[in-house]
Protein backbone atom coordinates (compact mmCIF):
# COMPACT_ATOMS: atom_id res chain seq x y z
CA UNK A 1 0.00 0.00 0.00
CA UNK A 2 1.39 3.40 -0.99
CA UNK A 3 0.52 6.73 0.60
CA UNK A 4 1.20 10.33 -0.36
CA UNK A 5 0.52 13.48 1.62
CA UNK A 6 1.13 17.22 1.46
CA UNK A 7 0.14 20.22 3.51
CA UNK A 8 -2.35 21.40 0.88
CA UNK A 9 -4.01 18.20 -0.36
CA UNK A 10 -5.78 15.29 1.24
CA UNK A 11 -3.88 12.10 1.96
CA UNK A 12 -3.99 9.73 -1.01
CA UNK A 13 -3.73 6.00 -0.35
CA UNK A 14 -3.31 3.41 -3.08
CA UNK A 15 -3.91 -0.12 -1.76
CA UNK A 16 -2.27 -3.06 -3.47
CA UNK A 17 -4.67 -5.74 -2.23
CA UNK A 18 -8.15 -6.36 -0.81
CA UNK A 19 -6.61 -6.43 2.69
CA UNK A 20 -4.84 -3.11 2.04
CA UNK A 21 -8.12 -1.53 0.94
CA UNK A 22 -9.94 -2.65 4.08
CA UNK A 23 -7.07 -1.48 6.27
CA UNK A 24 -7.10 1.96 4.64
CA UNK A 25 -10.87 2.35 4.96
CA UNK A 26 -11.03 1.22 8.58
CA UNK A 27 -7.93 3.14 9.66
CA UNK A 28 -8.35 5.55 12.62
CA UNK A 29 -11.55 3.83 13.77
CA UNK A 30 -10.47 3.41 17.40
CA UNK A 31 -12.32 5.77 19.76
CA UNK A 32 -10.24 6.02 22.93
CA UNK A 33 -13.01 7.77 24.85
CA UNK A 34 -15.51 4.99 24.16
CA UNK A 35 -12.91 2.21 24.11
CA UNK A 36 -14.66 0.97 20.97
CA UNK A 37 -13.97 0.91 17.25
CA UNK A 38 -16.29 3.71 16.09
CA UNK A 39 -15.03 5.43 12.97
CA UNK A 40 -15.39 9.24 12.79
CA UNK A 41 -15.42 9.10 8.98
CA UNK A 42 -18.13 9.40 6.36
CA UNK A 43 -17.46 7.57 3.09
CA UNK A 44 -18.39 8.15 -0.54
CA UNK A 45 -17.48 5.73 -3.33
CA UNK A 46 -16.94 6.82 -6.94
CA UNK A 47 -16.55 4.37 -9.79
CA UNK A 48 -14.16 6.71 -11.63
CA UNK A 49 -11.28 8.63 -10.16
CA UNK A 50 -12.06 11.69 -12.28
CA UNK A 51 -15.57 12.15 -10.86
CA UNK A 52 -15.83 15.35 -8.85
CA UNK A 53 -17.72 16.05 -5.63
CA UNK A 54 -19.91 18.70 -7.23
CA UNK A 55 -23.57 18.49 -6.28
CA UNK A 56 -26.20 17.70 -8.90
CA UNK A 57 -27.52 21.26 -8.40
CA UNK A 58 -24.15 22.82 -9.25
CA UNK A 59 -23.85 20.58 -12.31
CA UNK A 60 -27.34 21.53 -13.47
CA UNK A 61 -26.58 25.24 -13.03
CA UNK A 62 -23.43 24.62 -15.11
CA UNK A 63 -21.52 27.65 -13.84
CA UNK A 64 -24.18 30.13 -14.92
CA UNK A 65 -24.34 31.77 -11.48
CA UNK A 66 -28.05 31.06 -10.98
CA UNK A 67 -27.78 28.10 -8.62
CA UNK A 68 -29.63 29.84 -5.76
CA UNK A 69 -32.59 30.84 -7.91
CA UNK A 70 -32.60 27.42 -9.54
CA UNK A 71 -32.62 25.70 -6.15
CA UNK A 72 -35.60 27.74 -5.01
CA UNK A 73 -37.55 27.01 -8.19
CA UNK A 74 -36.81 23.27 -8.07
CA UNK A 75 -37.84 22.88 -4.44
CA UNK A 76 -40.91 25.10 -4.79
CA UNK A 77 -42.24 23.10 -7.70
CA UNK A 78 -41.24 19.76 -6.21
CA UNK A 79 -43.28 20.57 -3.08
CA UNK A 80 -46.23 21.74 -5.18
CA UNK A 81 -46.42 18.67 -7.38
CA UNK A 82 -45.36 16.14 -4.75
CA UNK A 83 -48.52 16.95 -2.82
CA UNK A 84 -50.53 15.57 -5.72
CA UNK A 85 -48.73 12.25 -5.19
CA UNK A 86 -49.65 12.21 -1.53
CA UNK A 87 -46.12 13.04 -0.39
CA UNK A 88 -45.88 15.30 2.64
CA UNK A 89 -42.96 16.63 4.68
CA UNK A 90 -42.75 18.63 7.88
CA UNK A 91 -40.00 21.15 7.06
CA UNK A 92 -37.81 22.42 4.24
CA UNK A 93 -35.20 19.92 5.44
CA UNK A 94 -37.58 17.00 5.06
CA UNK A 95 -38.46 18.22 1.58
CA UNK A 96 -34.79 18.63 0.68
CA UNK A 97 -33.98 15.08 1.81
CA UNK A 98 -37.01 13.66 -0.01
CA UNK A 99 -36.16 15.58 -3.18
CA UNK A 100 -32.59 14.30 -3.14
CA UNK A 101 -33.79 10.77 -2.54
CA UNK A 102 -36.21 10.97 -5.48
CA UNK A 103 -33.63 12.27 -7.93
CA UNK A 104 -34.17 16.05 -7.93
CA UNK A 105 -30.94 18.04 -8.32
CA UNK A 106 -30.08 19.49 -4.90
CA UNK A 107 -27.06 20.80 -3.04
CA UNK A 108 -26.81 17.49 -1.14
CA UNK A 109 -24.37 14.66 -1.74
CA UNK A 110 -24.85 11.07 -0.59
CA UNK A 111 -22.45 9.49 1.87
CA UNK A 112 -22.51 6.45 4.10
CA UNK A 113 -21.23 5.46 7.51
CA UNK A 114 -20.22 2.10 6.00
CA UNK A 115 -16.85 1.77 4.25
CA UNK A 116 -18.07 -1.42 2.58
CA UNK A 117 -21.13 0.29 1.13
CA UNK A 118 -18.85 3.02 -0.24
CA UNK A 119 -16.60 0.34 -1.68
CA UNK A 120 -19.63 -1.15 -3.41
CA UNK A 121 -20.32 2.12 -5.21
CA UNK A 122 -16.66 2.37 -6.24
CA UNK A 123 -16.93 -1.10 -7.80
CA UNK A 124 -20.56 -1.26 -8.95
CA UNK A 125 -20.07 -0.56 -12.66
CA UNK A 126 -18.43 -3.26 -14.79
CA UNK A 127 -18.01 -0.79 -17.66
CA UNK A 128 -15.68 1.20 -15.38
CA UNK A 129 -13.59 -1.77 -14.24
CA UNK A 130 -10.75 -0.70 -16.54
CA UNK A 131 -10.28 2.63 -14.74
CA UNK A 132 -9.39 3.48 -11.16
CA UNK A 133 -12.14 4.43 -8.72
CA UNK A 134 -11.96 6.05 -5.31
CA UNK A 135 -13.50 6.19 -1.88
CA UNK A 136 -13.46 9.60 -0.22
CA UNK A 137 -13.26 9.62 3.57
CA UNK A 138 -14.10 12.76 5.59
CA UNK A 139 -13.73 13.04 9.36
CA UNK A 140 -17.15 14.49 10.13
CA UNK A 141 -16.47 14.59 13.89
CA UNK A 142 -13.54 16.96 13.39
CA UNK A 143 -15.41 18.85 10.67
CA UNK A 144 -18.19 19.55 13.19
CA UNK A 145 -15.71 21.40 15.40
CA UNK A 146 -15.44 24.02 12.66
CA UNK A 147 -19.17 24.66 12.41
CA UNK A 148 -20.85 27.92 13.47
CA UNK A 149 -21.41 28.02 17.23
CA UNK A 150 -25.20 27.80 16.94
CA UNK A 151 -24.98 24.45 15.16
CA UNK A 152 -22.44 23.14 17.65
CA UNK A 153 -24.76 24.08 20.52
CA UNK A 154 -27.63 22.17 18.89
CA UNK A 155 -25.52 19.03 18.55
CA UNK A 156 -24.15 19.33 22.07
CA UNK A 157 -27.66 19.66 23.47
CA UNK A 158 -28.76 16.56 21.56
CA UNK A 159 -25.58 14.62 22.35
CA UNK A 160 -25.13 13.89 18.66
CA UNK A 161 -22.15 13.96 16.30
CA UNK A 162 -24.31 14.59 13.23
CA UNK A 163 -27.26 16.83 12.56
CA UNK A 164 -30.72 15.51 11.69
CA UNK A 165 -33.61 17.14 9.84
CA UNK A 166 -35.29 17.66 13.21
CA UNK A 167 -32.29 19.56 14.57
CA UNK A 168 -32.08 21.69 11.43
CA UNK A 169 -35.77 22.57 11.67
CA UNK A 170 -34.62 25.43 13.91
CA UNK A 171 -33.87 27.13 10.58
CA UNK A 172 -37.07 27.78 8.68
CA UNK A 173 -35.40 28.23 5.30
CA UNK A 174 -32.18 27.51 3.49
CA UNK A 175 -31.45 31.25 3.49
CA UNK A 176 -31.61 31.29 7.29
CA UNK A 177 -29.16 28.40 7.38
CA UNK A 178 -26.80 29.97 4.83
CA UNK A 179 -26.61 33.20 6.83
CA UNK A 180 -24.97 31.42 9.78
CA UNK A 181 -21.57 32.22 8.29
CA UNK A 182 -20.14 34.23 5.44
CA UNK A 183 -17.58 31.51 4.87
CA UNK A 184 -19.03 28.29 3.39
CA UNK A 185 -19.10 25.40 5.83
CA UNK A 186 -19.87 21.72 5.58
CA UNK A 187 -22.54 19.82 7.51
CA UNK A 188 -23.31 16.11 7.60
CA UNK A 189 -27.02 15.43 8.00
CA UNK A 190 -28.77 12.15 8.72
CA UNK A 191 -31.83 11.79 6.47
CA UNK A 192 -35.17 10.55 7.78
CA UNK A 193 -35.86 6.86 7.20
CA UNK A 194 -37.78 7.47 3.99
CA UNK A 195 -37.47 3.84 2.93
CA UNK A 196 -35.30 0.78 3.33
CA UNK A 197 -32.69 2.10 0.93
CA UNK A 198 -31.74 4.81 3.42
CA UNK A 199 -31.53 2.26 6.22
CA UNK A 200 -29.68 -0.45 4.31
CA UNK A 201 -27.14 1.96 2.88
CA UNK A 202 -26.42 3.46 6.33
CA UNK A 203 -26.82 6.77 4.55
CA UNK A 204 -26.14 10.37 5.41
CA UNK A 205 -25.95 13.54 3.34
CA UNK A 206 -23.36 16.26 3.11
CA UNK A 207 -24.68 19.79 2.89
CA UNK A 208 -22.79 22.96 1.98
CA UNK A 209 -23.97 26.28 3.37
CA UNK A 210 -24.37 27.74 -0.10
CA UNK A 211 -25.97 26.32 -3.25
CA UNK A 212 -22.90 27.37 -5.25
CA UNK A 213 -20.25 26.10 -2.82
CA UNK A 214 -18.13 23.19 -4.01
CA UNK A 215 -17.18 20.41 -1.63
CA UNK A 216 -13.93 19.99 -3.57
CA UNK A 217 -13.01 23.53 -2.48
CA UNK A 218 -13.89 22.77 1.14
CA UNK A 219 -11.65 19.68 1.05
CA UNK A 220 -8.74 21.67 -0.33
CA UNK A 221 -9.16 24.02 2.61
CA UNK A 222 -9.26 21.16 5.14
CA UNK A 223 -6.78 18.56 3.83
CA UNK A 224 -6.10 17.03 7.26
CA UNK A 225 -9.76 15.99 7.59
CA UNK A 226 -9.91 14.07 4.32
CA UNK A 227 -8.29 11.14 2.62
CA UNK A 228 -8.86 9.48 -0.71
CA UNK A 229 -8.43 5.75 -1.08
CA UNK A 230 -7.74 4.93 -4.71
CA UNK A 231 -9.40 1.71 -5.89
CA UNK A 232 -7.07 0.43 -8.63
CA UNK A 233 -8.70 -1.02 -11.70
CA UNK A 234 -6.60 -4.15 -11.18
CA UNK A 235 -8.41 -4.83 -7.87
CA UNK A 236 -11.98 -4.08 -8.89
CA UNK A 237 -13.03 -7.57 -9.97
CA UNK A 238 -11.62 -9.12 -6.78
CA UNK A 239 -13.24 -6.48 -4.57
CA UNK A 240 -16.53 -6.82 -6.43
CA UNK A 241 -16.62 -10.59 -6.01
CA UNK A 242 -15.71 -10.42 -2.33
CA UNK A 243 -18.35 -7.76 -1.65
CA UNK A 244 -20.93 -9.99 -3.33
CA UNK A 245 -19.89 -12.85 -1.08
CA UNK A 246 -20.22 -10.52 1.91
CA UNK A 247 -23.79 -9.72 0.73
CA UNK A 248 -22.97 -6.09 -0.08
CA UNK A 249 -24.74 -5.67 -3.40
CA UNK A 250 -27.64 -4.03 -5.25
CA UNK A 251 -30.13 -6.60 -3.96
CA UNK A 252 -29.46 -5.46 -0.38
CA UNK A 253 -28.75 -1.76 -0.91
CA UNK A 254 -31.71 -1.28 -3.28
CA UNK A 255 -34.22 -3.71 -1.72
CA UNK A 256 -36.83 -3.84 -4.43
CA UNK A 257 -37.29 -5.67 -7.70
CA UNK A 258 -35.26 -3.07 -9.60
CA UNK A 259 -32.30 -3.61 -7.27
CA UNK A 260 -32.70 -7.36 -7.58
CA UNK A 261 -32.70 -7.13 -11.37
CA UNK A 262 -29.62 -4.92 -11.40
CA UNK A 263 -27.76 -7.29 -9.10
CA UNK A 264 -28.63 -10.35 -11.18
CA UNK A 265 -27.69 -8.59 -14.42
CA UNK A 266 -24.27 -7.64 -13.08
CA UNK A 267 -23.66 -10.87 -11.16
CA UNK A 268 -24.19 -13.07 -14.20
CA UNK A 269 -22.44 -10.76 -16.68
CA UNK A 270 -19.35 -12.59 -18.01
CA UNK A 271 -16.08 -10.71 -17.83
CA UNK A 272 -15.85 -10.86 -21.62
CA UNK A 273 -18.99 -8.70 -21.88
CA UNK A 274 -17.32 -5.70 -20.24
CA UNK A 275 -15.34 -4.78 -23.36
CA UNK A 276 -18.57 -4.72 -25.36
CA UNK A 277 -20.17 -2.50 -22.71
CA UNK A 278 -17.27 -0.04 -23.02
CA UNK A 279 -17.79 0.19 -26.78
CA UNK A 280 -21.51 0.83 -26.38
CA UNK A 281 -20.94 3.60 -23.82
CA UNK A 282 -18.44 5.30 -26.09
CA UNK A 283 -21.15 5.53 -28.76
CA UNK A 284 -23.44 7.53 -26.46
CA UNK A 285 -21.79 10.96 -25.97
CA UNK A 286 -24.93 12.35 -24.33
CA UNK A 287 -24.52 10.01 -21.35
CA UNK A 288 -23.48 12.05 -18.30
CA UNK A 289 -20.64 10.14 -16.67
CA UNK A 290 -20.48 12.51 -13.72
CA UNK A 291 -24.08 12.30 -12.62
CA UNK A 292 -24.18 8.96 -10.87
CA UNK A 293 -26.51 10.47 -8.27
CA UNK A 294 -29.42 10.69 -10.66
CA UNK A 295 -28.65 7.40 -12.42
CA UNK A 296 -29.08 5.47 -9.21
CA UNK A 297 -32.60 6.69 -8.70
CA UNK A 298 -33.93 5.81 -12.12
CA UNK A 299 -35.55 2.38 -11.84
CA UNK A 300 -36.69 0.19 -14.65
CA UNK A 301 -33.62 0.53 -16.84
CA UNK A 302 -33.71 -2.99 -18.18
CA UNK A 303 -30.99 -2.92 -20.81
CA UNK A 304 -27.60 -4.39 -19.97
CA UNK A 305 -25.98 -1.01 -20.49
CA UNK A 306 -28.05 0.79 -17.86
CA UNK A 307 -28.22 -2.14 -15.51
CA UNK A 308 -24.44 -2.38 -15.44
CA UNK A 309 -23.88 1.35 -14.84
CA UNK A 310 -26.61 2.16 -12.45
CA UNK A 311 -25.71 9.92 -5.28
CA UNK A 312 -30.11 9.25 -2.37
CA UNK A 313 -30.67 6.28 -2.62
CA UNK A 314 -26.95 6.61 -3.22
CA UNK A 315 -26.56 9.90 -5.04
Amino acid sequence: MTMSTSSTTATIIRPKSWADALSALYDDSWNAGLQRFRSPFAFRGLSRLDHSLSSSLVRLADGQGNARRLEMALLRNFRKYAHTEGMLADSIWDWLALAQHRGLPTRLLDWTYSPLVALHFACETPADFDVDGAVWCVNFVEANKRLPSRLKRIMTKEGSETLTVDMLSAFGSLDDFDRLSRRPFLVFMEPPAIDRRILNQFALFSLMSSPVAEMDDWMRGHPTLCRRVIIPASLKWEIRDKLDQANINERILFPDLDGLSRWLTRYYMPASAVAREDERHASHPDFNEGDRDRRLRRPGRSSARHASRSRTSRR
